[in-house]
């Protein structure tokens, strides 16, 4: 639900409010009618004027895109709408709807191919799917709606749930997909279909989607304010309508009128957002990746430990305290942590509550390791180091799920023309000669 911020300029002007547009995703709109409030004015079905009377009134804020021209109320909240207690059906039997549906019936079956699987999300009483599945009797039809008040006359599968794009589209692998007077009720209609797009995507499905909505051109044309109430959250033009589909799909079959032009229909493939599917995997991989880290880390940490090694980290606060603490680097085991800020002196690891000592803590108590959390700014760590005369045996940072030898190990964070003399001795030095990075210390024998 959209609350209007404290001091909200829009909430009493014709300012332009920031706010996402459920068709298309821009964040600009504007009034489209003065905020007022209403009860509901499908599902309630009071039985009483005292119910009636005392039903909740709900916000209407109807703003308009000024990208797709969209309109919508900001305020809406879907919770506030009962449909899994009330139906919401569509008067049916009118003759003019009557004959709208069975065109559409008609239209759709030519294109279910023998043995499809046919979904219709939201189908009421089941009118549509059952005149479809009465012609076509080697397909399934399965139809989803939470209030299931419908009968199927063993035509089809009733559901009484919602569809989840995540569950269904792999569990049904549907070829036809039909949403009929849905999408206007739903808060996020267009990320709605982009979650069914990359599902077929990702399952390498072809499936056909049907989406028909009322269209609001007439309604702006005539003033008709009637048609704005709560239960619809969406009222597409035909532009923001078209805007929807064509950000979900770049394979569009057909974009129509009808029902004297208070209708809107769209039929679109979806399944082949390739790219989506390759990002997907990019996800999975970092995600595998980061989590066997934590346990590579603390694998590598804990035999730097076992032979003595004291280790300090360099950062306390920001990247540096997001890596302590995806590490799990607590304060009992790693209780130096060293910043270059000194005004973070005194404070604390936010998580893990190592206290923050200025960097110079390090000359006076040196380590044999210095982690740098921050690889990508390792170099001027580095270069603070050696100013400063701060001397350690190795210097470590995070590559590909791992700790590395910034001077040693391949990585991308080498600067180039990095100054030679910078580096650490290489694993054969003798330690007998003398390093700008290594000393002995009474305090560390084991070095």
């Amino acid at each position: 639900m959209t609350k209007n911020p404290p001091n909200d300029p829009a909430a009493n002007s014709n300012l332009p409010i920031s706010v996402a547009c459920p068709a298309c995703s821009y964040h600009v709109a504007v009034t489209f009618i003065d905020p007022y409030r209403q009860p509901l004015a499908t599902v309630a079905w009071p039985s009483t004027e005292e119910e009636a009377k005392a039903m909740k009134q709900l916000p209407l804020s109807f703003v308009r895109c000024v990208d797709c021209g969209h309109i919508f109320n900001r305020e809406f909240c879907y919770e506030e709408v009962p449909y899994s207690r009330k139906p919401h059906l569509m008067f049916n039997k009118g003759t003019t709807w009557t004959n709208h549906l069975i065109q559409i019936a008609d239209m759709l079956l030519g294109y279910v191919n023998e043995g499809a699987t046919v979904v219709e999300i939201g189908c009421g009483e089941g009118h549509l799917l059952r005149h479809m599945a009465s012609k076509k009797k080697n397909c399934r039809f399965y139809g989803f709606d939470p209030n299931a008040s419908y009968e199927t006359d063993g035509l089809f599968e009733g559901r009484s749930e919602l569809f989840v794009p995540e569950i269904h589209m792999e569990q049904l692998q549907p070829d036809l997909i039909i949403s009929r007077h849905v999408m206007e009720h739903l808060i996020n209609p267009l990320g709605f279909l982009q979650s069914i797009q990359f599902n077929a995507s990702r399952l390498n499905l072809r499936t056909r989607v049907y989406i028909e909505t009322p269209c609001i051109d007439r309604a702006l044309e005539t003033g008709r304010v009637g048609d704005f109430y709560y239960e619809h959250n969406s009222h597409f033009t035909t532009q923001s309508f078209t805007r929807m589909i064509q950000r979900t799909s770049h394979e569009i079959d057909l974009l129509t009128h009808s029902y004297n032009r208070e209708v809107l229909s769209g039929l679109f493939r979806v399944g082949t957002n390739s790219h989506a599917v390759e990002l997907e995997s990019q996800a999975d991989d970092f995600r595998i990746q980061a989590k066997l880290g934590q346990d590579v880390l603390t694998i590598q940490l804990d035999q730097l430990k076992a032979k003595g090694k004291s280790i300090a980290i360099w950062g306390g606060t920001g990247k540096a305290s997001a890596f302590i603490n995806f590490y799990r680097l607590d304060a009992k085991s790693f209780p130096i942590v060293v910043d270059s800020d000194p005004d973070k002196t005194d404070t604390h690891v936010p998580g893990q509550g190592q206290p923050i000592q200025y960097r110079d803590y390090l000359k006076d108590h040196p380590v044999d390791v210095i982690l740098i959390p921050m690889a990508w700014r390792a170099h001027d760590v580095l270069l603070e180091m050696q100013e400063a005369g701060i001397r350690c045996d190795q210097v470590l940072i995070e590559y590909q799920g791992r700790l590395v030898d910034y001077f040693h190990d391949d990585h991308p964070y080498h600067v180039p023309g990095e100054v030679t003399a910078m580096q650490p001795p290489a694993p054969h030095y003798n330690p007998q000669s003398q390093s700008y990075w290594t000393t002995k210390h009474a305090s560390n024998s084991q070095v």
